[in-house]
């Protein structure tokens, strides 16, 4: 697929997150993605395949997670996403990094205020 291919996808998915369609937020991704997201809080980690996906947008949903999408920047294979995330009333910016294979997306990194998702989310305990 083409960057603006890629743009477009995501731009659909970030629109169906919104409209609470995990169907349709999921619906390009790769069986065999990884999503991370940094950090030490209790939802810091790598989300292997769909399943562990869908598990924790379940989980965001549950403390009223909004993201609004603000810029969409594509180039080949990775579209970059700056957006306002909105988490049990807390607001803070985020950017994420999308990267497509065959037009799945395969890896979906995030970067925000981890400090802001360890209040939210707790601490996740060293084992």
């Amino acid at each position: 697929m083409s960057a603006a291919e890629n743009r477009t996808t995501t731009q659909a998915a970030y629109q169906a997150f919104a409209n609470a369609d995990l169907d349709g937020a999921m619906q390009h991704m790769a069986d065999d993605i990884a999503l991370i997201v940094p950090g030490n809080s209790t939802i810091s980690g790598t989300y292997r395949g769909k399943d562990e996906v869908r598990q924790l947008f379940v989980r965001l949903v549950g403390k009223s997670f909004r993201i609004e999408a603000e810029h969409f920047v594509a180039d080949g294979d990775h579209v970059i996403v700056l957006s306002r995330v909105t988490t049990d009333g807390q607001s803070s910016d985020q950017a994420a990094v999308l990267t497509f294979r065959e037009g799945k997306v395969v890896k979906f990194r995030s970067a925000g205020d981890t400090a802001q998702e360890e209040k939210i989310w707790g601490l996740e305990l060293a084992t």
